[in-house]
């Protein structure tokens, strides 16, 4: 059963510059809710192992869940706090037939905000490293959705990718795992989430050559070699606004 965090008293109405749609609703009650992360994190299997150990006994739940959540008129919208007030803002698009989340970063002195990666049917991304993804998760800075590290993981690895994770990342994420969802083997799980990381697997990232971070993803903006690529300006300025 859809929880009361998702009540018309807790929406706080929200604009991202250049940003169409809404309206945009902060809800950060959701981030309590571990069916919510199930849902969330779905389009990071890959596989039936990985779908089995995410969803177990909670599959018909989740999609219960999930129906009600892109049914709703209003955006839920979260905001993960960056350095020098850059945001990151993870949006969930209730449009009918054009449901998905984007990832989004802003600052103030820009006139828009720049897409980094969208979950949908026609994924696109990555946008993060797992370097800028920690930076991200660890800041602890306040004034966004929230400042629980597990809970900043969660929520913004489905625009993750990278082909060079550090040892110790798949008991970082079985950690987050483990405190933000009922799971029956968080271990596993995580090592599944970091092996297939989503529709177009893991990227590899450089610099060389442009003096700021890209990669290689065949379906991400930050990849210069793309057609629909952010331009130079906006990836130089994408990747400093990351840097962890």
């Amino acid at each position: 059963m859809m929880s009361t965090v998702m009540n018309s008293a807790d929406l706080h109405p929200a604009q991202i510059p250049g940003y169409d749609g809404g309206p945009l609703t902060h809800q950060t009650g959701l981030l309590d809710e571990p069916l919510f992360w199930l849902g969330h994190l779905y389009s990071c299997v890959q596989s039936e192992e990985g779908e089995e150990l995410l969803f177990g006994a909670d599959y018909d739940a989740v999609g219960d869940f999930q129906r009600r959540l892109w049914e709703r008129a209003e955006w839920p919208a979260f905001t993960v706090p960056l350095a020098a007030d850059h945001r990151l803002h993870v949006v969930y698009r209730t449009f009918t037939d054009d449901t998905g989340t984007d990832y989004l970063l802003h600052h103030p002195d820009w006139d828009r905000a720049e897409l980094l990666a969208r979950d949908d049917g026609h994924f696109m991304g990555p946008g993060l490293s797992w370097p800028e993804l920690v930076a991200a998760v660890d800041n602890a800075l306040p004034g966004g959705s929230t400042t629980d590290p597990h809970a900043r993981l969660l929520l913004l690895l489905p625009a993750f990718g990278d082909g060079e994770v550090p040892d110790g990342a798949v008991d970082r994420l079985a950690d987050a795992l483990r405190a933000r969802t009922n799971v029956d083997e968080p271990g596993p799980l995580a090592a599944v989430l970091l092996e297939d990381q989503g529709a177009p697997g893991p990227a590899r990232w450089t610099t060389a050559g442009h003096g700021f971070s890209v990669n290689d993803g065949e379906y991400s903006f930050r990849n210069p070699a793309n057609r629909f690529a952010l331009s130079a300006d906006c990836l130089a300025r994408v990747a400093n606004a990351l840097a962890p």
